[in-house]
């Protein structure tokens, strides 16, 4: 079999159920090892799975269930199924950044490095359709255009688009976090509070301070009249 074909286990519940083919035959079209093929014919496997007409589907043609059948040393060649295309997982294509904003790049790039450093080079290379090299070039300021670059704000810019930006953000921002809390660092809050132990020595000395104020001498009239 060179043509790998749609929902094996399904298509092998059907070939079981209304043909005469050997275990063997289904399992050398399905792909499957010859006792999986017998667990199906005796209910023990793929109880609950629908059959799947090869036929029907466009991956058996009938003069090779037909050749099969009448002979049992006979192996079918699944042929190529018309809803293979469709079935097909579509890659996303490259960003594609049109040619008068591409020299806006590294403004975009210096405003990530900037901004947001925690957001990995990948990411940045994607959501901006740029290269990896372009942004160490960035990095280490030996871009051609170095000294032009100025950050701005890739939604400024155009190259992306507000809710792109938020979740890169947003996504390298919950990575951090995760390895800095792996990690055990924490970062406070604001300004932190004064130690119980140093706040105590601080009133003490408070009130040290305020006893001396109040022991010193009060000098009345009556002395001073009487020094006149």
């Amino acid at each position: 079999m060179t043509t790998d074909i749609l929902m094996p286990k399904a298509t092998a519940v059907w070939l079981v159920d209304n043909t005469s083919l050997t275990f063997e035959q289904i399992a050398d079209f399905c792909g499957l090892h010859p006792l999986e093929v017998k667990g199906i014919a005796d209910g023990e496997v793929a109880r609950d799975i629908r059959g799947a007409d090869p036929i029907a589907n466009g991956q058996l043609s009938r003069e090779e269930l037909d050749a099969a059948q009448n002979n049992p040393a006979y192996r079918m060649k699944a042929q190529k199924s018309r809803h293979a295309e469709l079935l097909k997982p579509v890659k996303k294509a490259p960003r594609y950044t049109p040619v008068s904003r591409r020299q806006d790049r590294p403004d975009a790039i210096a405003w990530f490095l900037r901004n947001h450093p925690e957001v990995p080079d990948s990411q940045l290379a994607r959501i901006l359709g740029t290269t990896k090299a372009t942004i160490d070039q960035v990095r280490n300021r030996t871009h051609w255009n170095s000294a032009n670059i100025k950050p701005v704000d890739p939604v400024t810019l155009g190259l992306a688009t507000q809710l792109e930006l938020d979740a890169v953000v947003r996504k390298a921002a919950d990575k951090k976090a995760k390895d800095d809390a792996r990690r055990g660092v924490t970062e406070p809050e604001g300004p932190t509070l004064r130690p119980a132990s140093e706040a105590g020595a601080y009133e003490d000395e408070v009130a040290v301070g305020d006893d001396d104020i109040h022991d010193e001498p009060a000098f009345d009239d009556e002395a001073e009249h009487a020094e006149d």
